[in-house]
């Protein structure tokens, strides 16, 4: 499988969401040295959400955003609404202690609620439906299915008839359904999140790359042809951003992730693939992840790995996953194809927090599971500036460690390590 750079443009890629945006943005850039209670260096989810949330407190409020709103994995991302902040958060129960590990689960049922909550008070168009499912290849799988419905009464456990009537595929020995996560249109929400924000106040820059950021109680963040002093600035530009922050750099991790959106399916194609019209995963390291469209295409991502870069055939590549899960799809037209990129962190948690002794704070590191835990980590990063950081500290707390290997090393050892993990998930 040839590799290659991925190109990409301060216009959106050529994506099944860009193509079916509510509208295009075209925001100013930046050209004057402004001032603001807030500035806010990222125009995606995490970015967005935080403006908006402040907003909604009454802070005066800057976002800037190098390209468009919801340019990078915000709006190239599989649309997958599901819960859980982070990976295993009892794992750092050794220093945020049995009341911290609570709070951060909380967070993991509070963040699809927050969105769920937003579209409605904003009427948000993103094509939002509720029902997910994972997906079984091993037995070990579907014990782990059975020990989280002990203590997750959300859980509904589906044997391999039964997972039949949602994935209508040969290759699953069974899994689970949640009618409380669900799917949307992720470039959408993003829209209408930012419009909300605007509404209340929020002034957005688009075409405004940071070039500089001094970090103090009143930090300073330059671009290309202007500035803005506050009082606070957060940054969420996540995988694109880390070579401005030198801190960020050494704990995020760029990977890539490719997805392919079919042509529009019979409803014969449907009855033979997605008869309910769910997100679904698969439970791989290297996963599989899919879902229909509302115009009734198949979505299917997966292909992630830790070189940086991107299979030259993904179109190719893509149908083959594709088919290999549901054979009857082998012919079928892709009319988009596209990548992005993904800020993994070392233990695959969630980073918020703050920059030395600086009122520079941040938030990025999603690992792939970012459209609701963004907006956690906005509510939790507009409490803090709001005076009360208790949850901020908490998350703190949870040592973002960098990655092993500097910035020469660490990529090729952790490609090793995921093609380590790719043969675990075949045994």
């Amino acid at each position: 499988m040839l590799l290659k750079s991925s190109i990409d443009t301060r216009e959106h890629t050529q994506s099944y969401y860009a193509a079916s945006a509510n509208w295009a943005t075209n925001y100013p850039e930046l050209r004057d040295n402004l001032s603001a209670d807030v500035v806010i260096v990222g125009g995606g989810f995490s970015g967005v959400a935080t403006a908006l949330e402040l907003s909604e407190r009454g802070y005066e409020v800057i976002l800037l955003e190098a390209n468009r709103l919801g340019w990078g994995a915000s709006g190239r991302n599989g649309g997958q609404l599901i819960g859980g902040f982070g990976n295993n958060p009892s794992g750092f129960r050794h220093t945020i202690g049995k009341e911290g590990v609570d709070a951060v689960e909380q967070m993991g049922v509070e963040c699809v609620d927050i969105v769920r909550e937003r579209i409605e008070r904003y009427q948000i168009d993103c094509d939002l439906k509720w029902g997910w499912c994972e997906v079984a290849l091993k037995k070990r799988h579907l014990k782990a299915y059975k020990n989280w419905s002990v203590d997750e009464p959300a859980i509904q456990l589906l044997d391999r008839e039964e997972m039949r009537q949602f994935v209508n595929s040969e290759l699953y020995l069974g899994g689970y359904y949640r009618e409380d996560w669900g799917h949307l249109h992720p470039l959408n929400l993003c829209l209408g999140e930012a419009k909300a924000a605007e509404g209340l106040g929020a002034r957005i820059f688009e075409q405004s790359k940071v070039t500089a950021i001094k970090y103090s109680n009143n930090p300073l963040i330059s671009t290309e042809n202007g500035s803005v002093q506050a009082r606070f600035a957060v940054l969420c530009g996540n995988a694109y951003m880390t070579e401005l922050v030198p801190y960020l750099d050494a704990r995020v991790l760029p990977t890539v992730s490719c997805i392919v959106a079919t042509e529009k399916l019979s409803q014969d194609q449907i009855n033979q693939t997605m008869p309910r019209d769910v997100a679904v995963c698969d439970s791989r390291t290297a996963l599989d992840y899919y879902r229909l469209t509302s115009d009734k295409r198949l979505l299917m991502g997966g292909l992630s790995n830790y070189t940086g870069l991107e299979p030259s055939n993904v179109t190719s590549v893509m149908r083959n996953h594709m088919s290999k899960v549901f054979p009857s799809l082998e012919s079928v037209g892709i009319d988009y194809t596209w990548s992005g990129k993904i800020g993994v962190s070392i233990r695959r948690m969630p980073q918020v927090g703050r920059i030395k002794d600086s009122n520079v704070l941040y938030a990025t590191g999603y690992s792939g599971h970012g459209v609701a835990p963004t907006h956690m980590s906005g509510r939790v990063l507009a409490e803090a500036i709001d005076g009360n950081t208790y949850r901020m500290d908490i998350l703190t707390k949870m040592l973002h460690l960098p990655w092993p290997g500097g910035k020469i090393f660490r990529r090729p050892f952790m490609a090793a390590g995921m093609m380590f993990y790719k043969v675990l998930d075949m045994l």
